[in-house]
């Protein structure tokens, strides 16, 4: 398969073989890497009527996802091929309750000093909470789906700050059509 030079430039990942290869950040400075994602949990009112009252089966849905949420940050490299391993030092998983979409708005931000960012770690944290809730509650809502899992934001590091374009996780209501 011939390799495009172009792709081998863009790709940090790729040799100049076109061989995937963990990238050597040791010649990169330290410095304080932030990292924000968010995606969206649709679901059925009663199921997030569930959450709300706290009366879901397995226990405490949102504790239980932020908890999974924080534990994949930390375990990212053990994931994703070609990560590095990195010392964060803050993670954290929160959620927004909507009504209209009926869902949660799942967001993630981690902290970390280091040679790479945690652009990787954010968007784990999420796609893991999202997976836990479904998990928590399949048994009484199995059409939840996941969307829009997107990084919003990334500061530090020799490209400096990112800021996603406006907009949410968070789907519109689909409209009704006319009969």
């Amino acid at each position: 398969m011939p390799k495009s030079t172009s792709l081998t430039q863009r790709l940090s990942h790729i040799n100049e073989k076109g061989e995937a290869n963990m990238v050597d950040v040791s010649a990169k400075d330290v410095t304080h890497r932030v990292a924000r994602a968010e995606g969206f949990v649709s679901m059925a009112g009663e199921t997030l009527a569930l959450i709300e009252t706290g009366t879901a089966k397995k226990g405490d849905v949102l504790a239980t996802a932020r908890i999974a949420g924080i534990m994949a940050a930390k375990k990212t490299s053990d994931l994703i091929p070609l990560c590095h391993p990195l010392p964060i030092t803050k993670a954290t998983v929160d959620f927004e309750k909507s009504s209209n979409p009926s869902g949660l708005h799942v967001t993630a931000e981690v902290k970390v000093s280091g040679q790479t960012g945690v652009e990787m770690e954010a968007l784990t944290a999420v796609s893991v909470a999202c997976l836990t809730i479904y998990d928590m509650l399949k048994a009484v809502d199995k059409a939840m789906t996941f969307q829009n899992i997107r990084l919003v934001e990334k500061q530090g590091g020799r490209s400096g700050h990112w800021l996603a374009a406006e907009g949410s996780a968070t789907p519109t209501p689909a409209k009704k059509a006319k009969s």
